[in-house]
């Protein structure tokens, strides 16, 4: 019964978001809201829906590692995996506005949670921070769209087939969305838990692993199917709003919901929120560089999510392999890759320096 607990509480997570994305997309349309603000805003807000919903759902059951884990985790999973594998299938071409804007807010909003983490929890006047960070970025999406109306991103928006056009039908739709996103979190939530007492590990790495996969896959299939599609600005919107409002919307909003302060891990805060500032951070060069992700890169970043992968597996299992697989990671890939970094972003200086854009 837990397997059929845990599958369908993915499937209904994955429909309720897509419900909730049709129906309050089509609402926004017909107020006359921009598209632009539609899809950085609803569509956004849609992708990570499964994240709103098992967070504030593991607060109040006062698991707050799987609340951080899948917050973090998500984060790490959008952009190590799902850039990577987007990346590998054609390379990604960047918009300007993502690279000069989204990425800062990105990384701004990864610094200011883990900030925020450093004295072990998350209260409640801390949530209200990172939930006005989500408002200010919001009212300045809707301000942007009315000064650049014809700079508009072409964005995917489900297309409309006639019979969700009328307002009491869409109304239907975001009911029934939340309906399925509240339901499908609470059976994921619960048979997480009982996964990591099965294989004796902590809710933290089932809340980073299992449960952060199982909620970014409106993401995954998103960007891999714009990748597909030859839609690659889609692709990378897609992950880098997805997750700012992972950490200033569910991180916010979780924080102000919780009865209590938010328990932050020590584990959390020593490794994993660093790994999702460091992924954050990374994508600022790359992404600048012709303002492309080549599939090289994206390369990369697929092998950095797998070492994250198996250095979570070794460390719950305490495999003695552990501490030498981390001494390789530090001495040798690590610092390779900064190097890397700096050479790309050294070499796209000279090339603008030179008059040679991209």
């Amino acid at each position: 019964m837990i397997y059929l607990a845990f599958t369908a509480g993915l499937v209904l997570l994955i429909v309720g978001a897509d419900l909730l994305v049709r129906g309050a997309s089509r609402m926004a349309l017909s107020f006359g809201i921009s598209p632009l603000v539609v899809g950085l805003t609803v569509v956004a807000l849609g992708t990570s829906a499964p994240e709103f919903a098992v967070s504030i759902r593991g607060a109040l059951a006062g698991q707050a590692d799987i609340s951080l884990g899948n917050i973090v985790g998500s984060n790490i999973l959008n952009i190590l995996l799902i850039l990577g594998v987007s990346a590998l299938i054609v390379p990604l071409v960047v918009n300007r506005q993502i690279v000069r804007q989204e990425i800062p807010i990105m990384i701004g909003a990864a610094l200011l949670l883990f900030g925020l983490s450093l004295d072990g929890q998350i209260s409640t006047p801390e949530g209200v921070v990172l939930f006005g960070g989500l408002i200010a970025y919001l009212v300045t999406l809707y301000l942007q769209s009315r000064r650049r109306p014809a700079e508009e991103l072409d964005l995917e928006l489900p297309e409309s087939s006639g019979w969700d056009r009328h307002w009491g039908v869409q109304i239907g739709l975001i009911a029934g969305g939340l309906g399925m996103l509240v339901l499908g979190a609470h059976w994921l939530v619960q048979a997480a838990v009982v996964f990591a007492t099965w294989l004796g590990v902590s809710e933290l790495v089932i809340g980073l692993t299992v449960v952060a996969v199982g909620t970014s896959l409106p993401e995954i299939a998103t960007s891999i199917v714009a990748a597909l599609r030859g839609q690659r600005d889609i692709a990378v919107g897609n992950i880098v709003g997805s997750n700012i409002f992972n950490i200033l919307g569910v991180g916010g909003l979780t924080a102000l919901v919780a009865p209590l302060p938010l328990p932050v891990s020590p584990a959390l805060i020593s490794f994993d929120m660093q790994v999702m500032l460091a992924a954050s951070i990374a994508c600022l060069p790359i992404m600048f560089s012709r303002h492309t992700i080549s599939r090289w890169e994206g390369g990369v970043f697929l092998a950095y999510y797998c070492a994250y992968t198996a250095y979570l597996i070794l460390n719950s299992a305490h495999h003695d392999a552990l501490d030498e697989f981390a001494l390789v990671m530090q001495t040798v890939f690590l610092p390779l890759t900064a190097l890397t970094l700096a050479v790309v972003t050294w070499r796209e200086l000279e090339r603008r320096r030179h008059g040679i854009l991209p």
